[in-house]
């Protein structure tokens, strides 16, 4: 039986992926097929916009922090109910991990997942040049299969009739639409305030406008035919997605405009492992009561920083709950709100939950970017003897307001190995996040922990 997906990548990051990628969904939804989402690589920005055109859970394929077998699982299981899935690349389709090989890069998720690749080139300024730029994509590696082209940024219908000459003449492959340059499309308020504008519905008219757009210049028929692809089988026995457990402990989740940087792989393997969810936002409620276990994500506190210190009753309930024992988890954005403060850019600082002593900065240049192999330290209960991978991405720095830091990591990067979090007593905190799929044994330790707890509290009643 032969499924429908491909690749939308690039000749370089800022080509247009992102608005292409949102473009065709909505044009494919309006044909009335149900369209799945994914992203290659770390990121959890783009799967938002994916996630918002579709109705449906946009994933990452990561084949850096995660084997392959695992990102065809992903793959498989996302795709269940689908008609077509479209697989948006990350940066330029060779980069990736290693400058040397294909490792982490679009390339290696196409061949992977053998899914057909559209190359999205930007044609401004360039004619007969375009096919040179496509010919060096194709003849640098033979595996992945280049299917199509999608000319970006041309001048006029003239100039891509020039540029499609050039490509199917030299390389072979149909060109199979454009978008042109004065069209000037830009995605509204892409990277802060994201999250609420897409819950208000507020981008709704940008994407059916995106997607008739992208009608009329793109022929979507030949674009569902070049689709076509094999299945890629997976081990059903060895899936992540596999119900293990009944629901034995309760893990409260943050989960709102400032704290949303999740990969549904994680929240799922909790709850095939074991965990009911308990989804709730330290904007404007407390911890839930009755709880064995707290996930605080990554996200964007620091845009809501004012309205976190508003809310002492979350504040309260959760640094009550931590002192007492309470097992958590907080990434990023997360490790940031249980901190004493974060001080935005502008120089206000406004008070957290107060349980990790010390003060978070934010800063206009990047602090951390990258991969990273993550093992525990200082007996870390989440990573006892494990090795873990995620990445970090994040603009602000944390200072201690104590002497040495009980640190909760130990990170090998692209840059060398260093220290980072911050381990207090039941509660393992950093700027790292993780995907549980590169090592679910982890999630088996937090359930453990929880579970722990849970006994304990009942023991103490």
């Amino acid at each position: 039986m032969t499924q429908r997906r491909f690749v939308i990548a690039g000749t370089g990051s800022g080509v247009g992926k992102t608005t292409l990628t949102i473009g065709l969904m909505s044009a494919f939804i309006k044909r009335g097929l149900t369209v799945q989402g994914f992203k290659c690589g770390p990121d959890y920005i783009d799967p938002t916009y994916h996630t918002a055109v579709t109705k449906r859970a946009s994933r990452n394929l990561d084949s850096w922090m995660l084997t392959h077998d695992k990102v065809i699982d992903i793959l498989n299981n996302g795709s269940i109910g689908a008609d077509i899935s479209i697989i948006e690349g990350v940066m330029g389709f060779y980069d990736g991990k290693n400058p040397e090989t294909n490792e982490g890069s679009t390339a290696e998720i196409s061949m992977i997942t053998k899914s057909p690749v559209i190359l999205v080139v930007n044609c401004e300024s360039m004619a007969r040049s375009a096919a040179a730029i496509v010919k060096g994509f194709q003849l640098l590696t033979e595996e992945p299969n280049i299917v199509g082209v999608i000319a970006n940024k041309v001048g006029s219908e003239g100039h891509y009739q020039l540029v499609k000459k050039a490509i199917e003449k030299e390389c072979h492959v149909p060109v199979i639409g454009y978008l042109k340059r004065e069209l000037d499309i830009e995605i509204p308020e892409r990277h802060l305030g994201l999250i609420p504008s897409i819950e208000r519905g507020e981008l709704d008219t940008f994407f059916q406008t995106l997607g008739d757009l992208v009608s009329e210049t793109i022929d979507m028929e030949k674009l569902l035919d070049l689709s076509i692809a094999d299945p890629v089988p997976s081990s059903k026995d060895s899936s992540l997605f596999n119900k293990k457990k009944e629901q034995i402990v309760k893990i409260a989740v943050a989960k709102d405009a400032a704290f949303n940087f999740y990969y549904p792989e994680n929240l799922e393997i909790l709850e095939a492992k074991g965990a009911e969810l308990v989804y709730f936002s330290p904007l404007d409620e407390v911890l839930p009561e009755n709880i064995d276990g707290l996930y605080l994500g990554g996200g964007f506190p620091e845009e809501f920083a004012q309205q976190l210190e508003k809310n002492e009753q979350a504040k309260s309930t959760i640094k009550t709950a931590i002192n007492h024992g309470l097992p958590t988890l907080a990434e990023c954005g997360g490790f940031m709100y249980l901190t004493e403060s974060i001080q935005t850019t502008d120089k206000k600082t406004y008070q957290m939950a107060g349980v990790i002593p010390g003060k978070v900065k934010m800063q206009q240049t990047l602090a951390a970017l990258g991969y990273r192999e993550i093992s525990g330290q200082n007996d870390n209960y989440l990573l006892n003897k494990l090795v873990a991978r995620g990445h970090e991405f994040h603009y602000s720095t944390y200072e201690s307001t104590e002497g040495s830091i009980p640190y909760a990591y130990e990170t090998k990067g692209l840059r060398g190995i260093k220290k980072e979090g911050y381990l207090l007593k039941n509660v393992v905190a950093g700027y790292t996040h993780f995907h549980f799929g590169s090592c679910p044994d982890m999630v088996d330790n937090l359930i453990a922990k929880c579970l722990e707890y849970k006994q304990n509290e009942r023991t103490q009643q």
